[in-house]
């Protein structure tokens, strides 16, 4: 194996993350055609509803009852970073915010002192089948802001960069900057008391396509970063010359290169890397604290506010059928 490649590990739904990041799930699901009310055109009586995670006939309805997704829960002390490559999400919150978004969109929520929200997946296509394919990142926050106010940001397809290196047969790699300069070239920002707001904690998240039969190389980074390297969709593809399978997560050294060679039809992987925040996690169910105590006070906060309360008629809500992709922010961060 590689010098570059510290540590090799097996994918299932829930992917192995590393100091700063906390949890990362992988959602690829084929829905079929849409009925009228945004969900799937399909019998449901066989499915455990409010707790659907089988993956029966290659889809699942999470938490959902009647539309696919998560109804309202509260979060702490963390924030959320949702890329959906395909299909879309609705949001809604505790503070007032809502939106559409999906087809190359992510939408980066810091959780903060403390939001509920909702994430359903609402089925447009009446005609035909409805994939959804997204990733959930969950990335910490350092005690000093872990009680900061909710904060609420999209960073649209089109706004978000794509680098194009050719190798030396011309052969083009493509790599969303969702976090993390490359090449010079800047993301979207992010929310102000993100970890990945600090240039110095050199926070990347890079989605690489690399296509039939090419070559990239992924630069070095400085040292003593956590940098892992997954491969979710391909066939034949080589790291440093050791063979890689897909559904394989690759911890790497961070100040070391590595060659990536893709010998079969395209492939595809996600990168995360950060400095770690170094400091104690207290982790139950939606809250990531620092200590025992802070944890028991997250659930008093939440039991005694509810966080804002719930300003939505449905606590799987979903909006318009018509509506495209849009983003509707809180009176406060409107004003900001």
């Amino acid at each position: 194996m590689s010098s570059s490649i510290l540590k090799r590990i097996p994918l299932q739904m829930f992917w192995p993350t590393f100091d700063p990041f906390l949890f990362c799930a992988f959602h690829n699901d084929t829905y079929p055609k849409a009925n009228a009310s945004m969900g799937p055109d399909a019998p449901l009586n066989n499915r455990p509803l409010g707790q659907d995670f089988g993956g029966i006939d290659g889809w699942r309805m999470y938490h959902g009852k009647s539309i696919p997704g998560f109804p309202a829960h509260p979060h702490r002390g963390f924030e959320t970073v949702t890329i959906v490559n395909k299909g879309f999400v609705d949001h809604a919150d505790s503070i007032g915010a809502a939106g559409r978004y999906g087809e190359g969109d992510t939408q980066w929520m810091t959780a903060g002192e403390g939001v509920q929200h909702s994430e359903m997946f609402p089925l447009l296509n009446e005609e035909d089948v409805n994939p959804l394919e997204l990733f959930q990142i969950w990335l910490n926050l350092p005690s000093k802001n872990k009680m900061v106010p909710p904060h609420f940001t999209m960073l649209w397809n089109e706004d978000t960069p794509v680098v194009k290196v050719a190798d030396s047969e011309g052969l083009e790699t493509q790599v969303k900057v969702v976090a993390g300069t490359f090449q010079n070239v800047d993301p979207s920002p992010c929310p102000p008391n993100s970890w990945a707001a600090d240039s110095k904690n050199d926070v990347a998240i890079w989605l690489i396509d690399l296509p039939e039969n090419g070559e990239w190389n992924l630069p070095a980074a400085v040292a003593n970063l956590s940098r892992t390297l997954y491969f979710f969709e391909g066939e034949k593809v080589t790291l440093d010359g050791a063979n890689a399978s897909i559904n394989e997560a690759f911890v790497l050294k961070s100040d070391s290169a590595l060659v990536l060679r893709n010998q079969g039809k395209k492939a595809r992987f996600l990168l995360l890397q950060g400095r770690p925040i170094g400091e104690h996690v207290e982790q139950h169910g939606p809250f990531v604290m620092n200590t025992r105590a802070e944890l028991q006070q997250a659930f008093q906060d939440y039991q005694r506010t509810q966080f804002g309360g719930w300003p939505w008629p449905r606590h799987d809500q979903v909006h318009d059928k018509s509506k495209g992709r849009f983003a509707e922010y809180s009176a406060e961060q409107a004003k900001a």
